[in-house]
């Protein structure tokens, strides 16, 4: 929310380009950069060539940039966002306040995603996909061909979803909550079914099952722990995808839009996408039924050892050993559960790096008999409801504050025009 600034005495107050300038300790370009963001409006002098702007606003913007001065990163280097909903601390990592590991294994996804919207538990609560909304996204992820990527589908599937809703422009709590309730619900009613008929109905984790694995009697337990990875991945604080929600959010772009910019980025191998590079690992590691000839390949290549060590984590990450708990209760998780911990076991020998959620997420895809591409499925339909959450909390901001300036190290101007 919004801070609440007091009214000033003078409510007609105007200031020049000038004193406002002096006011905010900017230059007039940035009075003038301020106007064109909509940061501040400004008003023609009547007869005149100058402009007035209202002495509220800039003040108002003053202090909010002597806030967020004060509030910036110590080291000045990396950039720090002020938000209420996820803390990561000391190898734990807390939705607003309670702890995200308790909360994911006592609480189903969709509960979970409610507390980070509101704060407000809702036991029970479900999400339901309009019927119209899924029709247009199964439209348009049956156009796509067979090889298309996870997120290709489910960016298809949140554009055509934004087309079917009316009132995707409209950026008010309830109508974002809204969306976010039925968007989720479409993009897994748009996936494709793996082997056997889609389920549309009952918990979330249950529709997705049935888009993941062509299994189909999954057991109680199996279900349990896709539940919990959805909810434990529901959010982490800044990471890169969520920073471009942000960004867009920022830019007063609409729910579904956001969206599509956190898919834009989770794909990448060094996000999302790294639990397929660790589930590959892990099934040669089963072939080979031994982890030391494909670590060795797999540093000979010069590459890095998917689903171990991250860097906000010194320990173990808490959500794999979330995971690897539950995991541990699936009979036939076992083989695979061996073939992670000599693969982390291995690596200590020369490195003393943990695993991470990528290698618990390979190790459900793989004993369920799911595709390497299911782990990124999991991960992006999760952490839509992180983005929804960090999207909200973005609108009760300034707009466009999330634009940094440009270092320019370029060829000093004027140059020449080029031949």
């Amino acid at each position: 929310m919004r801070d609440q600034e007091p009214a000033p005495r003078d409510a007609e107050r105007r200031l020049s380009t000038k004193e406002a300038a002096e006011l905010l300790g900017v230059k007039p370009e940035t009075v003038y950069a301020y106007v064109s963001r909509g940061q501040l409006s400004s008003r023609r002098v009547a007869g005149g060539r100058g402009s007035t702007l209202d002495a509220r606003e800039v003040e108002a913007l003053a202090r909010r940039n002597r806030r967020e001065a004060a509030g910036s990163s110590p080291s000045g280097g990396e950039l720090s966002v002020r938000t209420r909903i996820t803390l990561i601390e000391s190898d734990r990592y807390y939705y607003r306040g309670v702890d995200a590991v308790e909360l994911a294994t006592r609480h189903s996804y969709e509960e979970v995603a409610e507390w980070l919207w509101t704060g407000r538990m809702r036991p029970g609560t479900t999400f339901t996909a309009p019927a119209a909304s899924v029709a247009v996204a199964r439209r348009a992820v049956d156009t796509l061909p067979g090889h298309a990527a996870p997120t290709d589908l489910l960016r298809v599937a949140t554009i055509a979803a934004a087309t079917a809703d009316p009132l995707r422009y409209d950026l008010s709590e309830d109508a974002v909550l809204g969306t976010a309730r039925t968007l989720i619900p479409t993009l897994v009613a748009a996936l494709p079914p793996a082997g056997h008929d889609r389920r549309d109905e009952g918990p979330l984790s249950h529709r997705l099952w049935t888009r993941l694995s062509p299994r189909k009697d999954p057991d109680e337990a199996s279900l349990h722990v896709l539940d919990t990875a959805l909810a434990l991945l529901v959010d982490h604080d800044l990471a890169a995808s969520t920073l471009a929600v942000r960004v867009a959010a920022s830019a007063r772009a609409h729910a579904y839009a956001a969206v599509s910019a956190g898919l834009g980025v989770i794909e990448s191998p060094l996000h999302g996408a790294a639990s397929g590079l660790a589930h590959r690992l892990l099934v040669d590691v089963l072939d080979q039924g031994d982890a030391a000839p494909v670590i060795a390949d797999e540093l000979r290549a010069g590459r890095r050892i998917p689903g171990l060590g991250h860097r906000l984590y010194p320990g173990e990450d808490p959500r794999a050993r979330a995971l690897f708990a539950l995991l541990e209760q699936i009979p036939r998780a076992e083989p695979a559960l061996l073939a992670a911990r000599d693969i982390v076991e291995t690596t200590a020998r020369h490195a003393p790096l943990h695993a991470t959620v990528d290698l618990a997420l390979a190790v459900l895809t793989t004993s369920c008999g799911m595709p390497p591409t299911a782990g990124e499925t999991i991960f992006a339909v999760a952490r839509t409801a992180g983005w929804i959450a960090h999207a909200l909390e973005e609108y009760g901001e300034r707009p466009l504050r999330m634009r940094p300036s440009g270092l320019y190290a370029g060829p000093k101007p004027p140059q020449p025009l080029p031949e």
